[in-house]
């Protein structure tokens, strides 16, 4: 080989680049991940909670009976204990069955169902709510600022609970009585969202505060950026992190709202009961010795929310940069 030929890069074999990890595998290799892989309260929280919503999703195919066809409900079948065969028609059941001969690990299924849509469906109303507000008196300030804060305030010195059922009571009063039971759902998510959405929109308003002095904030101001565009695209993903976390604790807090105002009798209604009207129906029967009508929907809500309730606090644990 002549000289020019060694010298020359084209007559030389090109280096081989590996190729970029795919996004699953960043994903699988992020912080985040390690974090979760690495923790067994994480670990064990993560498979419960999937169980369980996996399960509630799937009631409709996976529950033996369907609790809430009156067609299908026969009442000899009532009270009957978890695993022993009925007197009179010899049904097993796994966990028993109710005074009306549902069975209890169907209602169970299709109960957990109500319980999380209610849940999630008020965590997205007040956090979408909070963050909205939060961003407006965070960036905004003046006398924005200090009128929503004040609202936030005062609402901060009633218990949630309390203003929940207020605002259920109220709103409630506004809808025509033919509409009260198809429209209770909603009212309940109503309800729970506006009362919870202070400690959103307290986060981001403190978080906005700080981004909104920084430099790529500024340039955008200079370049001519609208304010609405630089909230969402600039400031908003930038405070998204403690937003998350709140909203996994909140998931819990308001599924425990959901069952507390159902077992007040406020909540759902009775033709579709969940966990806090199941539990409303065996606290009834408690004490004349049928325990599994209790028992079993009182461990299904205490199971969901416990594993929710791990899984926000290993979240803020992970996200917070001082625990690394």
């Amino acid at each position: 080989m002549s000289d020019n030929a060694a010298r020359d890069p084209a007559s030389q074999d090109p280096i081989a680049v590996p190729a970029p990890p795919s996004a699953w595998r960043r994903a699988w290799d992020s912080d985040i991940a390690y974090s979760f892989r690495t923790s067994p309260m994480a670990l064990i929280s993560g498979v419960v909670a999937t169980i369980i919503i996996l399960a509630a999703v799937l009631a409709p195919w996976i529950a033996p009976y369907n609790p809430f066809d009156p067609g299908s409900l026969n009442l000899m079948d009532g009270f009957t204990p978890p695993m022993e065969p009925n007197a009179f028609t010899g049904n097993v059941y796994w966990l028993g069955t109710d005074n009306q001969g549902r069975d209890i690990f169907s209602t169970i299924l299709y109960g957990a169902r109500i319980s999380l849509f209610v849940g999630f469906a008020a965590v997205i109303f007040a956090m979408v709510l909070g963050i909205t507000l939060g961003l407006i008196a965070g960036y905004r300030g003046g006398w924005v600022d200090s009128l929503l804060m004040r609202v936030a305030d005062v609402q901060l010195t009633f218990p949630s609970i309390l203003l929940a059922l207020l605002i259920f009571g109220i709103a409630r009063g506004f809808i025509p009585p033919a509409y009260r039971e198809t429209m209770a759902i909603w009212v309940l998510i109503v309800a729970i969202g506006l009362s919870d959405w202070v400690q959103y929109a307290r986060v981001v308003r403190g978080a906005t505060m700080v981004e909104k002095g920084k430099e790529y904030v500024q340039a955008a101001r200079v370049i001519g950026r609208h304010p609405a565009s630089i909230l969402m695209r600039h400031i908003l993903p930038n405070v998204m992190g403690p937003v998350l976390v709140i909203a996994t604790i909140g998931l819990a807090l308001a599924i425990i709202a959901e069952a507390t105002l159902s077992f007040l009798g406020v909540g759902v209604p009775p033709t579709q009961p969940s966990l806090g009207t199941l539990i409303r129906i065996g606290q009834g029967f408690l004490f004349s010795g049928e325990w599994w009508i209790l028992a079993f929907p009182s461990i299904a809500l205490l199971a969901l929310a416990l594993s929710v309730n791990l899984l926000g606090d290993w979240l803020r644990d992970a996200l917070n940069p001082r625990l690394r």
